[in-house]
């Protein structure tokens, strides 16, 4: 590390020097020598300038400290042991997701529409290469494990087939021989529908009181009948009180919630979590590119530095370019960005305006005057750029964007002095719509 500081202190050293050259040439082949005043500003054009080279270079080492920290980190963490657990198998009816079974990694399970997950949503390879909890299942929303045994006035329930008869004696037997008694359920009845069960009903010194279970609603000409509550349709989706955040699908009795690939069903069985395929290695970027996560997916990007008549610029960090040094007197090439940085957001669909997005920061002012602006005409029907500091600009969402989309929007911040431009950095922002509203 510390030899390419030293080559880099020396080229910079070099296009100094060959400045000052050039400088001294110029003017002594037009047979006059500079004056004192000449000779200082252009001391302090070099000294600018290598202070901004200098900063530049600081930020891109720091930056690829920290990246080779998190790789160093990262890579111990997974090569700590070489072990790995079995290989899980989906359930029938569902999806595994991940698909590292290393010491401390998680694998998820989902069910498909239409059915409902039994055991655990994840498990972790322990460290006796075992994995945590059971494998679990997949069953059928309508396939109930209990029998449809429940209570029926005898008289009214002979037209259903399968009914419980609750019988009370004469009104000559004593009190304390006047308690109901239920038959058994015959083991070959059944309803024709789940939808619809008999009702729980009591006989009781004439009076008749019948009740159903929840999620059930009492009907029929004699109260004998229990017909499914659609909660669905009670409470539909975009409604304020809704169910579930996605999708809603009735079961008898109930409801069950579903969530679109690329999200996890909450713990309170309603909303949904985004899962980060990133994070997970659930991805298939290359190693040339970078997993960006995003609501219900993910994006695999690549950063290229730009190529321009005027100036030429060098990769120093995955996701920033720097424009190399400029011949003097090269008005077009000291005008170009001097630097070029490249970030990505994840946002979900028609998120409330406005709202910030991103900042912009120098690490230091070599002028008297900070500029911050829109470049060009991307995003300028949805973003704007304001000061929020001395040294700070924000990057504001000032209308909402239905996705699924992807939006680009470009920060410049201008360094001047006395209204003498001294350098331009250019930020590119990347905004990826998720097609959700979660």
């Amino acid at each position: 590390m510390m030899s390419l500081e030293v080559l880099f202190r020396m080229r910079i050293v070099l296009v100094a020097m060959s400045m000052l050259w050039l400088h001294q040439a110029a003017f002594t082949s037009a047979q006059e020598c500079p004056s004192t005043h000449d000779l200082l500003n252009s001391l302090r054009q070099v000294e600018k300038m290598l202070a901004v080279h200098e900063a530049s270079y600081q930020q891109g080492i720091r930056s690829l400290k920290k990246k080779m920290s998190a790789l160093h980190n990262s890579t111990m963490a997974i090569f700590k042991t070489g072990a790995t657990c079995p290989k899980l198998e989906p359930p029938p009816h569902g999806r595994r997701l991940g698909r590292v079974f290393a010491v401390g990694h998680e694998v998820h399970f989902l069910c498909k529409p239409g059915f409902e997950l039994i055991g655990p949503r994840t498990r972790v390879c322990l460290d006796s290469l075992r994995w945590s909890g059971q494998q679990p299942m997949c069953r059928r929303l309508n396939e109930t494990g209990n029998s449809l045994a429940s209570f029926s006035p005898a008289a009214p329930s002979s037209s259903f087939p399968g009914s419980a008869a609750l019988s009370a004696p004469s009104s000559s037997s004593s009190l304390s021989s006047s308690a109901p008694s239920l038959s058994s359920l015959s083991p070959t009845s059944s309803y024709p529908s789940s939808s619809v069960r008999p009702s729980h009903c009591t006989h009781f010194l004439g009076s008749t009181r019948c009740t159903c279970d929840v999620g059930f609603t009492i009907s029929g000409r004699d109260n004998n009948i229990c017909t499914d509550i659609d909660e669905c349709l009670l409470f539909p989706l975009g409604q304020p009180g809704r169910l579930c955040i996605h999708q809603c699908v009735n079961t008898p009795g109930s409801f069950h919630c579903f969530c679109p690939p690329g999200y996890n069903l909450a713990r309170d069985g309603r909303s949904c979590t985004d899962m980060d395929e990133c994070e997970n290695l659930m991805h298939n970027c290359t190693e040339e590119q970078a997993c960006v996560n995003t609501y219900g997916g993910f994006q695999c990007v690549s950063v290229e530095c730009p190529l321009m008549k005027n100036a030429t610029y060098i990769k120093t960090s995955p996701m920033r370019c720097e424009r190399n040094p400029c011949m003097l007197g090269d008005k077009s090439c000291t005008q170009a960005p001097s630097s070029i940085s490249f970030h990505f957001l994840s946002i979900v669909s028609n998120m409330s305006a406005p709202r910030v997005l991103f900042r912009v920061s120098a690490a230091r002012v070599l002028g008297d005057t900070l500029r911050f602006g829109l470049a060009g005409g991307r995003g300028r029907g949805h973003f704007s750029v304001q000061r929020s500091g001395r040294q700070t600009g924000t990057l504001l969402l000032v209308t909402p964007i239905k996705g699924p989309a992807t939006v680009e929007a470009e920060v410049e911040m201008s360094e001047l002095e006395r209204n003498s431009l001294l350098g331009r950095y250019l930020t590119k922002v990347t905004l990826f719509v998720s097609p959700y509203e979660f």
